[in-house]
């Protein structure tokens, strides 16, 4: 059993051109960067982002539910989740540039939050060479007071996250 998902795992890994990675670790900051060609256009990426219940893992939320997670797309808006009697804000748009094809986001997402790190989310889409497809890439720079040690699982849950929004950008192209 297990050698059949090590296995399954291998093929899925190989058949992907995923690149995820901690880019840099100290005590006091981290750098995570993700990149994937997607098979879709600007505006069906720009439009997923925007729908982060359809992406995200019910597994990384506080209510249990990607459900009750919202995402206002325009600066100064929140990426938010409601909870039973209120909720919690996960991080603010700070920059949405379709032109550019990027948008920022201040968002020290989980322990993040209360460790008072600063943590910075940008997500872009260039065209890639011969074709339609697009580079998306998704870089996370963190920092502050010993955040160092939390590199790895916010890996872990960051590079769930970037792999579920692949999957809805790909399968929501007409």
């Amino acid at each position: 059993m297990i050698r059949s998902v090590v296995a399954t795992l291998a093929i899925v890994c190989a058949a992907t051109s995923v690149s995820a990675e901690v880019v840099s670790k100290s005590d006091d900051a981290f750098v995570l960067n993700f990149e994937q060609r997607v098979e879709a256009s600007p505006d069906v990426i720009l439009s997923t982002i925007a729908r982060p219940a359809a992406w995200w893992s019910s597994d990384h939320t506080y209510s249990g539910s990607a459900e009750n997670i919202t995402l206002d797309l325009r600066p100064g808006g929140c990426w938010c989740e409601g909870l039973p009697g209120g909720g919690v804000k996960h991080g603010e748009v700070l920059l949405v540039w379709p032109e550019q094809r990027q948008i920022r986001f201040e968002a020290p997402f989980g322990p993040l939050q209360a460790m008072g790190a600063d943590a910075i989310l940008t997500m872009s889409w260039a065209d890639a060479e011969g074709g339609s497809s697009r580079l998306f890439k998704w870089t996370l720079v963190v920092r502050g007071a010993e955040v160092g040690a939390m590199a790895d699982p916010v890996h872990g849950v960051m590079q769930g996250a970037f792999a579920g929004l692949v999957r809805r950008i790909e399968a929501s192209e007409p």
